[in-house]
């Protein structure tokens, strides 16, 4: 009956401690932003168009969702193939879902604090009773004894004022941020993958354009040397069209050692060594421009970013610790329960009239700390509002990421309408001069002035044709990704499942 009653009364202190109410402020989400635009004017809805292979017409469709392989929209079978391999090797992925694994063991080891603890322990001793002083200790008298003692310690700490909870939740949120940092690395990744392949087509397409110039500039070199030994020129434009040849040929290797350089890095996002050199090669041809952009509203936004969510999770890991600051300066109740046998011989310990216990209820209370505990609740206070600050930056920069992305992809399709224009042009003029030339109609300089002009021209359409792929991922990646619709679940890390006693 007794032992019926005291497992009742355990049973409701455990039951209460759980249920007691956690001191400090319960955390409330920010509210989203209300502004249903990123622009301070009336957002484009389509960005111009030209004839050329990257010049499609891009419609913005605002509120629609992004897809978790949004690379795929590329349609670049070698980029695709790029990035699975990225996801299955690149070794910060693996530090991130580590250390997600390890935030969430933190957890579980602090909800540990809920449940009773329970210890065990035995111990046996050989003893020699100094008789001169004391009397022997055994029944018999004899002053030589063997001693063993088996015994079993329970404690429990009640959780009356929610120092647990909010030491949990502030761990729980912890973990969430890691979870997002975790999405956040995913997120970076991939955007970097794709940057780097856009890259390398880009710097293909720059070499291909300066080849090109070199080939014009050598046959130019030689129809000169032809009309000098005519003696229809004069040196002077010879070793002025040599000097044209040998700057074209100047620019060429620094453009291969960033083509070489770029080939290292895309090795090593694929998670190989420079030596591994990727079977993908990539160039502007390969790609094709999506011309349906999906565009989340600013309040969706700051909920799908990983930066915005991860500093969400920090600002109420902050606002559970003013939690465990105030339960600090509250008592302390402590529940305890020790019970055992103690016999001389072994065969003898379970036998009746060797047990013992000890019940035991305890309170500690802070009542003076020289202001310790008042100053660690303000300084979490000020932790909570760095936080909170903090928070507001990174929605700020976030929406003016996404910002300076609809701009970039605005004004891309305006540079490459451009750029299309100058570079025919400067084509045509070339030709026209070249033939003009040869009929003795303009001289050398008015040749290499549309060489030059053709050169830039050239090498300007390749770098907005770049742009346009490479800020249409970056709109991609400020918008967040699409990694809440992701389906590679080897890559991904769902929900932290923490349990919950409180």
């Amino acid at each position: 009956m007794r032992m019926a009653w005291r497992a009742q009364a355990m049973t409701a202190a455990v039951v209460s401690g759980l249920a007691g109410c956690a001191v400090g402020p319960d955390f409330k989400a920010p509210d989203p932003p209300t502004s249903r635009s990123y622009l301070p004017d009336a957002a484009p809805q389509k960005t111009a168009s030209v004839d050329d292979p990257l010049g499609g017409a891009q419609t913005f469709r605002t509120g629609e969702d992004i897809p978790g392989e949004w690379w795929t929209l590329f349609h670049s079978k070698p980029l695709t193939d790029l990035v699975a391999r990225a996801l299955k090797a690149n070794p910060s992925l693996d530090a991130a879902q580590a250390a997600l694994r390890q935030a969430n063991e933190g957890v579980y080891a602090q909800q540990g604090a809920y449940l009773p603890q329970v210890t065990g322990s035995f111990a046996a001793t050989r003893n020699k009773t100094a008789t001169g002083s004391v009397s022997p200790a055994s029944a018999s008298g004899n002053p030589y004894y063997s001693l063993s003692t088996a015994q079993l310690n329970v404690s429990f700490t009640p959780d009356v004022f929610g120092l647990n909870a909010r030491t949990v939740e502030s761990l729980a949120a912890q973990a969430e941020n890691q979870r997002f940092q975790l999405e956040a690395t995913y997120l970076t990744l991939t955007s970097n993958v794709v940057t780097a392949a856009v890259t390398e087509a880009s710097l293909r397409g720059q070499i291909a354009a300066t080849e090109a110039t070199v080939k014009i500039d050598t046959d130019l070199t030689a129809i000169l040397r032809k009309q000098f030994d005519l003696g229809q020129v004069a040196m002077g434009d010879v070793l002025a069209q040599e000097a044209a040849l040998a700057q074209a040929l100047q620019t060429l290797p620094p453009l291969q050692k960033q083509l070489a350089q770029q080939r290292d890095l895309i090795a090593a996002l694929a998670g190989g060594l420079p030596s591994d050199d990727p079977v993908e090669k990539f160039d502007l041809a390969g790609f094709e421009l999506p011309l349906d952009l999906p565009v989340s509203l600013p309040s969706t936004v700051v909920m799908q970013r990983p930066d915005v969510a991860a500093a969400q999770e920090t600002l109420h890991a902050a606002s559970a610790q003013i939690g465990v600051a105030v339960a600090n300066r509250l008592p302390q109740f402590t529940l305890s329960a020790l019970g055992g046998s103690q016999a001389n011989q072994i065969g003898s310990l379970f036998t009746p009239g060797n047990g013992f216990w000890t019940l035991s209820a305890g309170l500690t209370a802070p009542l003076f700390d020289g202001f310790t505990l008042l100053h660690k609740e303000r300084a979490a206070r000020a932790a909570y509002d760095q936080a909170a600050a903090q928070y507001r930056s990174t929605v700020i920069s976030a929406l003016q990421n996404v910002a300076d992305s609809l701009r970039a992809v605005q004004y891309d399709a305006d540079t490459l309408r451009a750029a299309v224009a100058a570079e025919r042009a400067a084509d045509a003029a070339l030709k026209i001069t070249q033939v003009q030339l040869r009929l003795g109609g303009v001289s050398y300089l008015a040749l290499l002035n549309a060489e030059q002009t053709y050169q830039t021209a050239r090498l300007a359409l390749v770098q907005a044709q770049a742009g346009r792929l490479a800020d249409t991922a970056a709109l991609f990646q400020a918008l967040g990704g699409g990694w809440w619709n992701r389906t590679d679940v080897a890559a991904g890390v769902e929900k932290t499942g923490l349990l919950h006693l409180e």
